[in-house]
């Protein structure tokens, strides 16, 4: 049987022991509500009754100042019915959820509404709000309502990351109760349990992270790192609390060096910014010379090929005019003479004399290649 502590010291959640006055839920709720003293609810009642009743204001005048047994019986059956309201009955709000303990031991769950209860000190009644959002901010200092306050405290926020630096952190984690009889039973303090596993978490998690990514692109992996952890190790405890967000508040380096860090940080921005210019100009220096060095290449490439092909070709033709002359030396030596000539006067000047013709001995010769490029004037 799970033993708790009913008088309230530790979580705040109940009030009065268990054999002395009965505890009075949460929040307003009426299930742990006092008994009413019979004896005093029967009085007054009495004396409503005879302020209501004729005769009933007094025993002067000569009029009876005696109660009727019907208004009796009428005030015995208010009575009964309002003790059995209290001592019976108990009301859960809708954002609650009821935890019934009889005789100290977990007996059920309640549903919103009036549920019925055996009196105090046989059932008790928890009421915990289950949809409301908690919010544990660590690192600096929160209002009463959980919210950042702005004083830091550097023992919380103070960390060290995994690359040997100090880096001071803020952060809050909003939880709520989705387990109400794990979240009464097993924990004690639940509101400090969840505050010392969320540092304890972000420890782990700044302890494994450089300190580079924490200040830029690495925010929103730490904060589902953390949170993750975060409900694993309540769940082992059977917290009965569900971890909904985990949120970065602040990620500076520590104060007293702050300066000297933003230094760092723009000597290595002008280290990445002049390095992605050498990159930028290589990426376009390296693709023209690659671009003229596969020009050349080609050029080279086209006139080895020509001057083996026309290599290949003389050879071709020395080879032809060889079985040529072979066949025929005499005619193919004048070949080769006449042709001769053809290339030698193709470009001169040429007068022909008919040594052994009559007159003069100058035969007439038309310059066709004059007239041509007479035309072309």
């Amino acid at each position: 049987m799970p033993w708790i502590d009913l008088t309230g010291r530790a979580t705040g959640r109940s009030n009065g022991g268990p054999w002395g006055q009965g505890p009075r839920s949460p929040g307003g709720g009426g299930g742990g509500g006092t008994p009413p003293d019979l004896e005093e609810l029967l009085r007054r009642s009495q004396d409503r009754l005879r302020q209501v009743l004729p005769g009933g204001g007094g025993s002067g005048g000569g009029g009876g100042g005696g109660i009727s047994p019907v208004a009796l019986v009428a005030i015995i059956a208010v009575a009964v019915a309002l003790a059995g309201y209290y001592l019976f009955t108990f009301r859960v709000q809708p954002d609650e959820q009821g935890v019934v303990l009889r005789f100290g031991e977990y007996s059920r769950d309640a549903t919103p509404g009036l549920n019925f209860r055996l009196p105090y000190p046989v059932e008790t009644v928890f009421t915990p709000r289950v949809t409301r959002v908690n919010r544990v901010t660590i690192g600096i200092s929160s209002d009463e309502l959980g919210g950042a306050a702005g004083r830091d405290i550097p023992e919380e926020s103070l960390m060290l990351t995994g690359d040997e630096n100090i880096v001071d952190i803020d952060f809050s984690v909003f939880w709520r109760i989705n387990d109400a009889s794990d979240y009464l039973f097993n924990m004690v303090g639940p509101e400090i349990s969840v505050k010392e596993v969320g540092e304890s978490a972000m420890r782990e998690v700044v302890g494994r992270s450089a300190i580079q990514p924490l200040l830029t692109q690495a925010r929103q992996i730490t904060e589902t790192d953390v949170q993750t952890l975060v409900q694993e190790t309540l769940d082992s405890y059977g917290a009965g609390v569900e971890i909904t967000q985990v949120q970065l508040l602040k990620v500076d380096p520590p104060a007293e060096v702050i300066a000297s860090f933003r230094d760092v940080q723009a000597a290595r921005a002008d280290q990445e910014r002049l390095q992605n210019e050498a990159q930028t100009y290589a990426n376009r220096v390296i693709p023209e010379a690659r671009g003229q060095a596969a020009q050349v290449t080609e050029a080279a490439t086209a006139y080895r090929d020509r001057i083996i092909a026309e290599a290949k070709g003389q050879a071709d033709r020395f080879n032809s005019i060889y079985e040529s002359y072979l066949a025929a030396p005499e005619v193919t030596r004048r070949r080769m003479y006449l042709e001769t000539l053809e290339e030698v006067f193709a470009d001169m000047d040429k007068v022909i004399i008919d040594e052994n013709g009559e007159g003069q001995g100058v035969l007439p010769y038309l310059p066709l290649e004059a007239l041509r490029s007479g035309g072309s004037q």
